[in-house]
Order: structure tokens, then C-alpha cells, then sequence
């Protein structure tokens, strides 16, 4: 188990104060278990935007890191900058939608990190080319076929296993190796990153990393078993170490709609 622990909680300029305020009053609310240093990355944000969002924080010890990139290089870009800062360190990404929903929720997540493993608080395998539809006018059609074509490019069919990134354990050594040359222009380079035929999933594997999610209970899921860790778009999501808007929303949906994201998710 690693003893010295990093989290970085990024919160953005494109982000209501109520984020930080959800995510302090949870992380004030379930005791982390591990003692760790927390970082909180501010992007996008003037003085005064900071200084209001500090209020919120002002029971909580942290480190600000004030990422000093004035355009919008999505979530992937301020961590690309923490990681190279805090280099070759451990550290528990959470973007700005994410807080803990448990008691010792950082020691169950760096309980299992060591040098060759990462920990994912969820995972699927789902694949973005079932998203494109057929729809029934000639203009849609075509359409469909270059957006089809395109994205056949960059992503594989189902199943396409990839870890969640809205929260996710990991050495910054490999992140930051993995993203210092990457675009990062539009949405697009982000579900590339995510889920992509050359995803930061995929580059973990190459790299021989072995990847496991770990639930609520502590426990450790292997891919083949990610579904049955019970932490995304599965039963009842019971098991969540960190709730993000995704695992929010299921939880929310009927049955239908339950049963219909779980098939996406898993087959």
C-alpha cells in the first residue's frame, strides 16, 4: 500500500460553486482512511472566483495548484500540468463532478496502487460507434456514414474496455508520458484519450499495468470482472467508492433506462 497519497480535485472556471461546495461537504462527511495530501487545481479562474471558491474550502487543509493555461485543454490538460509538477507520485484524479460517497475511501483505492498497478473507481465496456444512428432522411444517412467512417478510425466496436476518467488512480509517471504529446483541441481528443484505439486504458496495458476497479466493499475487480465490482451502470450501483455525474444520473433513471445503459455498458 503506498503511503504517501495524492488527490487532486480539479475545479474549473466552466463549473457553479455549487461543485465544490458538494464536494467539500462530502469530503468533510467520510473520513478517508489514509492521511494524504489534497491539491486542489484551479482552471480558468480569476482571483476573485478563487478567493470565493477558498471559502468553501476553509475547513478543509489543501494545496492549490493555479493551472497557469489560459484556453480550454479540457480536464486532461490541467492533469497533464499536475502530473508533470507532481511527477513520478501517485495521485487519485477527480474532476469536478466527483466526491467520495464512503468511509475510508482512500485507503481502499491506494490500498492495491503499487508501481505496476492502476485503480479505477469505474470502468466499462462500452464502445462510442454504437451511439451513431441510422436515422431515415437521405441527408442524415450521409451523415451517419462520415461520421461513421470516422470515428471507425479512432475507436473499436464493442466490447471496448476503458477505465472511467472522471476519477482514477495512477502514477503520474505514465500519465504524464502518455499525454505530453497529445492535442487536446476539442471534445473529440478527449473520448480519444478515453476510449480510443490508442486510449490511456490501452497505453496502461502496453506498458504491462495491470488495472483493477475497487468498490465500496474494498475489493478488487480484474477486467473481466469490472461489472460485477457493482460500481457502474450495474443493479444499483451499490458499491461506489466516488459518485460522478454518470453514476448520479443512473441512479436516477428508470427501469427501462437502467436496463438499457447496462446493456450498453456490458452486453
Amino acid at each position: 500500500m503506498v503511503k504517501k497519497a495524492l488527490v487532486c480535485y480539479l475545479y474549473t472556471g466552466f463549473d457553479s460553486i455549487q461543485k465544490i461546495n458538494d464536494f467539500a461537504k462530502h469530503y468533510k462527511k467520510y473520513r478517508s482512511g489514509l492521511k494524504h495530501k489534497l491539491i486542489i487545481c484551479f482552471k480558468l479562474l480569476d482571483s476573485k472566483d478563487i478567493e470565493n471558491a477558498k471559502k468553501s474550502l476553509k475547513a478543509i487543509k489543501f494545496e492549490a495548484f493555479i493551472d497557469p493555461c489560459k484556453i480550454n485543454d479540457w480536464d486532461f490538460g490541467s492533469y497533464k500540468r499536475v502530473a508533470k509538477k507532481y511527477y513520478n507520485k501517485d495521485i487519485l484524479f477527480l474532476n469536478s463532478h466527483s466526491y467520495p460517497i464512503c468511509h475510508n475511501w482512500v485507503k481502499k483505492l491506494f490500498y492495491y496502487k503499487n508501481k505496476k498497478t492502476v485503480i479505477a473507481t469505474n470502468a466499462s465496456y462500452e464502445s462510442i460507434l454504437d451511439s451513431i444512428k441510422l436515422k431515415g432522411q437521405i441527408h442524415k444517412i450521409i451523415r451517419y456514414l462520415i461520421r461513421k467512417n470516422k470515428f471507425s478510425k479512432d475507436f473499436t466496436n464493442f466490447p471496448n474496455p476503458h477505465i472511467g476518467t472522471n476519477s482514477f488512480l495512477v502514477n503520474s509517471k505514465y500519465f504524464y508520458n502518455y499525454l505530453k504529446n497529445k492535442s487536446l483541441k476539442n471534445k473529440y481528443d478527449t473520448l480519444k484519450i478515453e476510449s480510443g484505439k490508442n486510449s490511456l486504458t490501452n497505453y496502461f496495458k502496453r506498458k504491462k499495468l495491470d488495472i483493477y476497479v475497487v468498490n465500496s466493499d474494498g475489493n478488487k475487480f480484474n477486467e473481466a470482472n469490472w461489472k460485477f465490482s457493482e460500481t457502474y451502470m450495474y443493479k444499483n450501483q451499490m458499491k461506489n467508492i466516488i459518485s460522478d455525474k454518470y453514476t448520479r444520473s443512473y441512479n436516477l433513471a428508470n427501469k427501462n433506462k437502467k436496463n438499457l445503459a447496462m446493456k450498453n455498458t456490458w452486453g
